[in-house]
């Protein structure tokens, strides 16, 4: 073999050698541009300066052998060197014996074969309810499914198997721009790199499968990969798990061949030129986390399959091969710990065209299409289901079925259970009566086969485990297999399987509610243990979520009575009670009493109760089930019609329900034109074309109108709301019990404001509190709001934050607000962007209200001294009723400092003054203000405002006088130990009233704790101390342990976040626990506490003495042997609420 290289080598340098330097220069020139039918093109930047050797490696390095020569002489012949192509001819046919040339003649010719076999085999398929022998041609049949090559988050996958598998629908709307067909997968990237493994991820029947047959076909077809691949091989992972015996990868090439001899040695001195196709990756039963050693290196080895797909995919044996893998998100998590240089696309399903389509390819007849297009249009849930391609063939199937027999269509069910009873009733009704008498038993049989594979989550069965539940009898097993309920695998023939987990999951939910006898027993069927199922569910990480609500569904009273008379079967009305018990006891969870709780993931469970529920669609289970719901929080869940339908059929049905709060929740829409004729469309556009589109919240409002519906607060916040929405909110303010509506984060814009602000001017809305923050408002809105504000009676509270109104925004809401009727009492104007200019209007206000008592103004930079000034001219007034006043972080001087001074008129309780940088000589000032009698200021905020250790007797001073000052926030100030001392000094007055003293960030050293132990060992006023991030050590520590163990302290709340003390105080703290009689709160969070650490606390939180209601900590200091101890305290203190923090 290596002469033979040798002598074409030196025939194609001797070719080489005998052009001239143009012709050279011509003749890579025509190379670089010339494509050979199953080769690859040499890239011209490896030609462009490759002397005569170089071009001739790269040919043979390209092209090899024989076909070097063939490729060289075509380019010579296409440079019209006819001479030198005809002398290289005649020595090649002296040098390169015939066998190698009909080899790879006869390679050709299998190759050719090879394909004609494949489009032969996968050219047809079988219907999965077919009868024997009926098949259909794969073309057409199917449709394309949306692809998009950024495959979406773990937390966004968790839900695999039907009912969530189309929870892409909103996904595929926001990735429409990234879709990707088959043809660009092996395609270079955005770096130019492409790909050798790529992972074709989806959900339980979303088309993996059949995508991967499509490929077969197309490439045999010529229409896919004709130049980038030679051969494809199709390996299924299921038919692999039932390989006992060592095998190769040629072994595995060889099961796709139908004729024997293939030249498969010739075929691997191109592996560049082969794709494995790996379907079904999710359905092995072993790891890929083999040791290195163990990997084969040649394709001709025999191992073990799990050794020969991990050579595959660690790229070990064949690694120039390209690999195609499908597989269910789940799976990904492992199969990333051996993929290199891969590119993972998502199969999203069918978008809406897609699904049209499929339905007028599934029905024959194009009447029958449009009529079943119509109805399940007009059924949101079903046409939703219709996103995931097995559910579009259910629906299609039944859906035809009811057709066929002249059926209303309007009797399939609206759940997802009714579905599925609808189609298997259709499966039973032909059967002869003798098979009809068996059917009891052979359906306890067939649903203890589900429930055990579901607990074992198995989903092959083979021969002894169908004995085992009596399913091998004349009369049983064919009832399903030839109705294909099971379908027997076609290369495995003891093995079956249900068509689809989904068909599991139910008959696995049938055995629960199926009524137990002494014959089922006996025959060794599985007993039915409800409660051990709910148990487990939520511990099964979602496989068993499906089979608990087809359990919810089966027990629908009409459903069962249904299915009782066609399955002939009786069912157990005591399970409906197991599961009311179940639904109320999950209610019952608080977050706050579960340590290291994850709100998250109970969200998540709420909303998949609320879907069980739904599942079972009776109004009197729902009320009764959902009783104890009073409040329900949700957050970012992206939700789809079903959840939807869930949530709204839910909300509607839990009538204590009085605060609702969905936050960043996105809320998918289906188009409700979709399905009206052109004509009518266009009729129904030009008739609403003033009229937003149709609201996306429409189902949750219908629910919350509903007369039984008490709800009295509803928070809608980031859910992406639009103007299509106001007409709606506008129909639920008007419900009497509706008193606080929080919008923020939405774009409502001016024209959904001015849609909702018709409601809110009916004489029965009853709203107190209304958030607009963020709404994308302007001047226009503040029209309709100021029409509002000066008729409603019960408006009290209006955040506009985060809204550009302008000065003529302001002017506008002004004129509402200065109206004898207006009732508001706190306006929120944050980040509105005002200047100086707005402030003579609200100074108007101030002096005219008589109801305004807060106004917060906070981060509008552009305030000014002119701003102030015009503001405390209104806070002077004598009419002047305002309580409270926030300007954080806008940026006062000392001059204006000097206008808030003469502003803080008696009525001023609180004053938030945080980030507006008074510095030391605005402080100054402002302490003039607060030293007069009539200053009642009782809370005031200074964080981040530039202070010194220089002000601190003037604060001092205030301290000592103020019978009003409770509160005093001065963290990020750098006062340092001096500062502090001066301030203690105030605080040891007997007169000091202060109770809460924030001094985080204001280095502070253990030099300052002595003069703080003290103030807490005899204050009887301070009971809240934060003194976070100070490096305070276990000195400083100690020291205030000192003083709170003294009888006489009375503080409630210490914070120590940061404070850089290690375990050596924990021992004074515990005494601290054991002792003080006060404190209720302690936040620690430091990071140099360790372990060791905790577990002192933890033995001054098991004192009886110990009065301490909240603990937290970083997560730094919690193991696994802490996390045990802090459990043993929740065990003995339930009312403990312990918070760990992972941020620390």
């Amino acid at each position: 073999m290596g002469n033979q290289s040798s002598r074409i080598s030196d025939l194609l340098v001797q070719a080489l050698d005998d052009l001239s330097q143009e012709d050279v220069k011509r003749f890579k020139d025509k190379l670089s541009h010339s494509a050979f039918e199953g080769k690859r093109t040499i890239p011209r930047g490896r030609l462009e300066n490759a002397d005569r050797i170089d071009t001739k490696n790269l040919l043979m390095e390209f092209y090899g052998g024989a076909a070097a020569v063939e490729v060289t002489i075509n380019v010579l012949t296409q440079i019209n060197l006819r001479d030198s192509a005809a002398k290289l001819r005649v020595e090649s046919e002296k040098e390169i014996p015939l066998s190698q040339k009909s080899s790879e003649l006869s390679a050709k010719a299998y190759r050719k074969k090879y394909k004609e076999d494949i489009k032969k085999k996968y050219k047809l398929i079988k219907d999965m309810n077919s009868r024997f022998g009926d098949k259909m041609l794969l073309n057409r049949r199917y449709t394309n499914l949306t692809i998009v090559d950024r495959p979406r988050q773990a937390k966004e996958r968790e839900h695999e198997i039907m009912a969530t598998g189309w929870r892409h629908a909103e996904v595929m709307t926001e990735r429409a721009s990234s879709a990707v067909t088959l043809a660009t997968l092996y395609k270079p990237d955005e770096d130019g790199q492409t790909p050798q493994v790529v992972v074709l991820l989806g959900a339980a029947g979303i088309g993996k499968t059949m995508t991967a047959r499509k490929i077969m076909y197309d490439w045999a077809a010529g229409e896919l990969y004709k130049e980038k691949f030679d051969y494809v091989f199709y390996i299924n992972c299921r038919e692999v798990n039932f390989l006992n015996k060592q095998g190769s990868v040629a072994d595995l090439m060889f099961k796709n061949w139908l004729h024997t001899n293939p030249p498969i040695n010739h075929i691997l001195m191109n592996p560049e030129k082969l794709l494995f196709i790996i379907d079904g990756l999710d359905e092995l039963r072993f790891s890929f986390d083999q040791p290195e050693d163990d990997l084969c290196f040649d394709p001709w080895e025999k191992k073990s399959m799990e050794i020969i797909l991990s050579s595959l995919f660690r790229k070990t044996v064949l690694p120039e091969s390209y690999l195609m893998i499908t597989t269910r998100p789940a799976a990904l998590e492992k199969l990333e710990q051996c993929l290199e240089c891969s590119r993972y696309a998502e199969i999203l399903g069918f978008s809406e065209a897609e699904r049209e389509e499929y339905f007028h390819k599934f029905f024959e007849k194009e009447t029958q299409a449009r009529q079943a297009l119509q109805f399940v249009k007009a059924n949101e849930i079903l046409f939703t289901m219709c996103f995931v391609p097995f559910m579009c063939w259910i629906i299609c199937t039944v859906v035809k079925q009811q057709l066929e027999k002249g059926e209303n269509l309007t009797q399939t069910s609206k759940t997802v259970t009714g579905v599925y009873v609808l189609y298997l009733s259709s499966l039973v009704k032909p059967l002869s009566n003798d098979l009809k008498q068996n059917l009891h038993g052979n359906l306890r049989g067939l649903c203890s086969l589900a429930a055990d594979g579901i607990w074992n989550q198995k989903i092959l069965f083979e021969e002894e485990e169908i004995k085992k539940f009596g399913l091998d009898q004349e009369n049983s097993l064919p009832l399903f297999l030839n109705e294909n309920i099971f379908q027997k695998e076609t290369d495995c023939e003891c093995l079956y399987s249900f068509i689809h987990l989904s068909f599991q999951e139910f008959f696995a939910a049938l055995l629960y509610v199926l009524e137990e006898d002494e014959a089922a027993i006996d025959s060794g069927t599985l007993r039915r243990n409800v409660k051990a199922l709910l148990e487990n569910y939520g511990n099964s990480k979602n496989y068993l979520m499906l089979t608990v609500r087809f359990l919810f569904g089966l027990l629908n009273e009409e459903r069962m009575k249904d299915m009782q008379e066609k399955f002939r079967c009786k069912f157990s009305p005591a399970v409906k009670a197991d599961l009311l018990e179940w639904v109320q006891a999950n209610q019952e969870t608080d977050l706050k009493t579960l340590p290291f709780a994850h709100e998250g993931i109970h969200q998540r469970h709420q909303l998949e109760l609320f879907h069980c529920v739904y599942e079972m669609y009776e109004e009197d289970f729902a009320i009764t089930a959902l009783d104890h719901f009073t409040e329900l929080k949700l957050n970012q869940n992206k939700f789809t019609q079903m959840d939807q339908m869930a949530l709204s059929f839910c909300v509607k049905h839990c009538r204590r329900l009085e605060s609702l709060c969905i936050y960043d929740c996105t809320f998918s829409l289906e188009d409700h034109e979709v399905g009206l004729p052109r004509l009518q469309k266009w009729l129904h556009q030009k008739h609403h074309e003033d009229k937003p589109k149709h609201s996306p919240i429409y189902l949750l409002c219908q629910a919350l109108k509903d007369p039984y519906c008490k709800l009295k607060k509803l928070e809608l916040c980031d859910c992406r709301l639009t103007a299509a929405c106001g007409e709606d909110l506008a129909s639920l303010v008007i419900k009497q019990t509706l008193v606080e509506l929080n919008l923020a984060g939405n774009s409502l814009g001016d024209s959904g404001v001015k849609l909702l602000c018709e409601g809110l001017k009916r004489a029965n809305c009853k709203l107190q509190k209304l958030d607009l923050k963020a709404c994308k408002l302007s001047a226009a809105g503040c029209g309709e709001l100021s029409s509002v504000l000066s008729t409603s009676q019960w408006l009290s509270h209006l955040n506009l934050s985060g809204n550009q109104l302008g000065a003529l925004g302001i002017q506008l809401l002004c004129e509402g607000l200065k109206q004898p009727n207006c009732k508001l009492q706190r306006l929120v104007l944050r980040f509105c962007n005002l200047s100086g200019e707005c402030f003579g209007d609200l100074s108007t206000v101030l002096s005219t209200s008589q109801h305004l008592t807060e106004l917060d103004l906070s981060y509008n930079f552009s305030l000014g001294d002119v701003g102030v000034q015009l503001l405390c001219e209104g806070l002077k007034h004598a009419n002047c009723h305002l309580q409270r006043l926030e300007l954080e972080w806008c940026s006062l001087s000392a001059a204006a400092c000097g206008f808030l001074s003469s502003g803080l008129s008696q009525a001023l309780t609180e004053l938030n003054l945080w980030g507006t940088k008074l510095r030391d000589a605005g402080m100054q000032l402002l302490c003039e203000g607060l030293a007069q009698p009539s200053c009642k200021v009782q809370q005031l905020l200074l964080g981040s405002c530039r202070l010194t250790a220089a002000c601190c007797g003037d604060l001092a001073s205030i301290l000592r006088t103020s019978q009003f000052l409770t509160e005093l926030e001065l963290s990020d100030n750098k006062l340092g130990d001096s500062g502090v001392q001066l301030l203690c000094e105030g605080l040891k007055h007997p007169h000091c009233k202060l109770q809460k003293l924030g001094l985080g960030y204001c280095d502070l050293t253990a030099a300052s704790c002595g003069d703080l132990s003290s103030i807490l060992s005899t204050s009887q006023a301070l009971m809240e101390l934060v003194i976070k991030w100070n490096n305070l050590g276990d000195s400083g520590v100690q020291l205030l342990c000192d003083g709170l163990k003294y009888p006489t302290c009375r503080l409630q709340t210490l914070q120590l976040i940061g404070c850089r003390f290690t375990a050596a105080c924990c021992g004074n703290l515990a005494s601290v626990l054991s002792t003080n009689q006060t404190l209720t709160e302690l936040i620690l969070g430091e990071k140099t506490m360790d372990n060791s650490g905790v577990k002192q606390v933890c033995e001054g939180l098991t004192h009886p003495n110990c009065k301490l209601q909240k603990l937290g900590l970083s997560s730094v200091n919690v193991n696994e042997e802490t996390q045990r101890e802090l459990e043993a305290v929740k065990k003995r203190k339930p009312d403990m609420v312990i918070y760990v923090w992972k941020n620390w």
